[in-house]
């Protein structure tokens, strides 16, 4: 096909895309839950709103970090993967969303992810100043959390992007800005969003320093063998659980999510 069809299947296909969204919304076939704010990015509120087996999966991973079959449930818990495009971001905000939903839980998302980061814009809130702030200059801790527009959740954006992101994520004040968030804000789970492992070396020292790690995986295209060698690199006791993206989608494309693109609609959970 050339470049002409490739257009028109693209065309085609956007137009049926937008078609089933405006079927869903008119059905008012809507997720059940808080109201999400306006501000937050437009797809990634039609996919909490609109497609509920999303949620459902986010509730079962919730379920089994909050209620492990053993030891303690986890405080801090970086979610990554082993490539870029695998949905490790939005899976990190959804993740963070459910957990605030919990009666006792409150939850704190924190965007590691120096190079692309991706919190500040799916919760629509100011990327001005956040981690990379706290790395290099000191800056307190509560002048960077921004509240999320929903109860019991806040978010720690990236800040403006550094020049030696590698230097800085595996420095000994990402070591403090994680004990310093256990410590200071010990009614909270901290739930970090990093870079792939390949794309960022950085990400194994991080996953030494939380109790837990979430995978996120591309099925059908995620490589067998990067995939060992992330689990070999973090160590298979500090695996919490892998999230499976096996549907693909386009309602949440790169459009929205740009550098991490094509992000699947429904994840299965499993701590095998």
């Amino acid at each position: 096909m050339g470049k002409v069809g490739n257009a028109l299947s693209k065309a085609a296909e956007s137009e049926a895309i937008e078609n089933k969204e405006r079927k869903v919304k008119k059905s008012g076939k809507r997720n059940k839950g808080p109201a999400i704010p306006d501000s937050w990015e437009e797809r990634f509120r039609f996919g909490l709103q609109y497609m509920p087996e999303v949620a459902e999966n986010i509730r079962t991973l919730r379920t089994r970090i909050l209620y492990p079959v053993m030891g303690k449930s986890p405080r801090s818990i970086l979610v990554t993967s082993a490539s870029p495009g695998e949905g490790k971001s939005y899976i990190c905000a959804n993740l963070g969303l459910s957990l605030s939903q919990g009666v006792d839980s409150y939850c704190m998302v924190v965007d590691c992810d120096l190079r692309r980061p991706t919190q500040h814009r799916l919760f629509g809130v100011s990327n001005l100043k956040g981690v990379s702030d706290y790395l290099q200059a000191q800056v307190p801790l509560e002048n960077l959390i921004c509240k999320s527009g929903v109860p019991k959740l806040s978010i720690l954006p990236c800040g403006s992007l550094p020049e030696n992101p590698s230097e800085l994520s595996g420095s000994s004040n990402m070591v403090a800005l994680i004990e310093e968030l256990e410590a200071r804000y010990d009614d909270r789970l901290i739930v970090l969003d990093s870079p792939p492992l390949n794309a960022a070396a950085e990400t194994a020292i991080l996953a030494q320093q939380v109790d837990g790690v979430v995978l996120v995986v591309r099925h059908g295209q995620s490589r067998r063998e990067h995939i060992r060698a992330l689990v070999e690199t973090i160590g298979r006791d500090k695996i919490i659980g892998v999230v499976f993206n096996a549907y693909k989608t386009n309602l949440l494309d790169y459009k929205v999510f740009g550098y991490y693109s094509d992000y699947q609609s429904k994840y299965y959970y499993t701590d095998e």
